[in-house]
């Protein structure tokens, strides 16, 4: 990802107004019909893929979110939860009461107190008013680096208080996290739940983090983990709010009913924003695919498509731009799109019908090979990078573009999003042979694990309820 974060500094304005892959659809409503709420609300499921629509999963959280409110500080709340359509794993809260959990929060969770955790956590930051009080110090923080720079007009002084102010925002999050912890596991033990959960989930998350490190982050993808740090303090302070209220145990945890509900749930990518299947890439609703060169990972975000290999030695994206239909490609890559282009090795390639052009260029210890193919009015980009470029890595290039193009109707029509299935685990099984049943490539075992909440000495034993991941 490294060739990256060097290309985008040597980028044009061009490159910054690249569109998405992944499309949502623009809201109908015109904007200044609604509220500040509902263009928050409009806006967050913009980024994050829609609702998912799923009526009793639905219910039960919402059922949850009742037994939860009438524990709280504030039964006077009303609070409604929208299951939003993301891979991501993630959770928050308007202080208007509207909460939102994604459903990879949802795959991840084993059992009602974990989600309770989530949304009890979620509940304690509107109870504790912690996004006005936190709008607060960041405009405290925006006007001591104002003061410091037009008043005191000392650069250095300025930089030392932009510091600080930093630090004591970061301080003051951190803090805020605490405290929601702590009233959120009151919550949730009050109600019923397991108090444990949020320390199971906590876990969870961690390891999950650990399966997609090295991932490349975007809007999209921005986790729970991002803003709530599952950090072995805070699993340990979590572990400390329950012991408040019960001793370790089975709790109520109502997971059998709870992954009955999860039965049938989609799973990571939605094929309507384009899904990967091992090294190839597929887009129904757009109607292109393209197979990556052998060795490397893909991973589909809102900005584009990322691959790598070799521990990122090697890497890939593709996005999509819409130029001029008079523009030639050639004079396209010509005109900047990428600084330190080889205005020589530019030519004009046909890639499976569609109209094209190829360059490389060069950027210290990385080298590139660049194409941009006309596909109906949009223009895909595929840049490859290495950083020991080679003929025979350049030819594995080419051939990786080769493979770009229109994807059949039988194919649009049969494509089809990963699901959950809820299995019971049978005489025989373990963890290693039901993980062979899953519909992933990548590292099967600890994802089965990870994903069903078992630790690397856990076994499953017969008339288990566990998840598997299948098409």
């Amino acid at each position: 990802m490294a060739a990256f974060a060097l290309l985008l500094g040597a980028c044009s304005g061009q490159y910054q107004a690249a569109r998405h892959i992944s499309l949502p659809d623009p809201p109908t409503e015109r904007a200044e019909t609604l509220t500040p709420a509902q263009r928050e609300h409009r806006r967050i499921l913009a980024v994050y893929g829609g609702a998912y629509p799923n009526p009793k999963l639905e219910e039960r959280l919402n059922l949850m979110v009742e037994k939860l409110v009438a524990a709280s500080e504030r039964p006077d709340l009303h609070y409604k939860v929208t299951i939003l359509n993301s891979p991501a794993v993630n959770a928050f809260a308007l202080p208007t009461g509207q909460l939102y959990v994604t459903r990879g929060l949802l795959a991840l969770a084993n059992d009602s107190s974990e989600v309770a955790s989530v949304l009890s956590h979620e509940m304690a930051h509107v109870i504790a008013r912690h996004a006005a009080i936190r709008e607060d110090q960041i405009r405290q923080a925006a006007l001591v680096n104002r003061v410091a720079s037009d008043v005191l007009g000392d650069p250095q002084t300025s930089a030392l208080a932009l510091a600080k102010s930093k630090i004591a925002l970061a301080t003051f999050s951190r803090g805020q996290e605490f405290e929601a912890d702590g009233i959120g596991v009151g919550i949730s033990s009050r109600a019923g739940f397991d108090p444990y959960g949020a320390t199971r989930f906590l876990t969870a998350m961690g390891r999950n983090a650990e399966l997609r490190a090295g991932s490349k982050s975007d809007p999209r993808t921005q986790e729970f983990l991002s803003s709530h740090p599952a950090t072995p303090e805070r699993v340990a302070n979590a572990t400390l709010n329950a012991r408040q209220y019960s001793s370790p145990g089975p709790g109520n945890r109502e997971r059998g009913d709870y992954l009955r509900l999860l039965d049938g749930l989609v799973f990571g990518e939605d094929p309507s924003e384009g899904f990967v299947r091992g090294r190839r890439f597929l887009h129904p609703k757009l109607g292109f695919t393209f197979t990556a060169p052998e060795g490397f990972v893909l991973e589909n975000t809102p900005q584009a498509v990322f691959g790598v290999k070799d521990g990122g030695e090697l890497a890939l994206r593709l996005d999509v731009v819409r130029i001029p239909a008079d523009q030639k490609l050639t004079d396209y890559l010509a005109a900047g799109w990428i600084e330190n282009i080889d205005v020589a090795s530019i030519e004009e390639v046909t890639v499976n019908g569609f109209r094209g052009a190829t360059a490389t260029a060069n950027g210290e210890p990385w080298g590139f090979r660049l194409y941009a193919i006309r596909f109906g009015s949009e223009v895909y980009r595929f840049i490859f990078a290495a950083k020991n470029k080679s003929a025979e890595l350049d030819r594995q290039f080419r051939g990786s573009v080769q493979s770009f193009r229109r994807m059949s109707n039988a194919e649009v029509r049969s494509a089809r999003p990963l699901r959950l299935k809820i299995v019971t685990v049978g005489a025989g099984d373990t963890a290693e042979r039901l993980a062979a049943r899953m519909a992933v490539s990548d590292k099967p075992v600890e994802r089965f694990r990870v994903l069903n909440g078992l630790d690397p000495t856990d076994r499953v034993k017969p008339g288990d309820t566990v998840k598997l991941i299948i098409e």
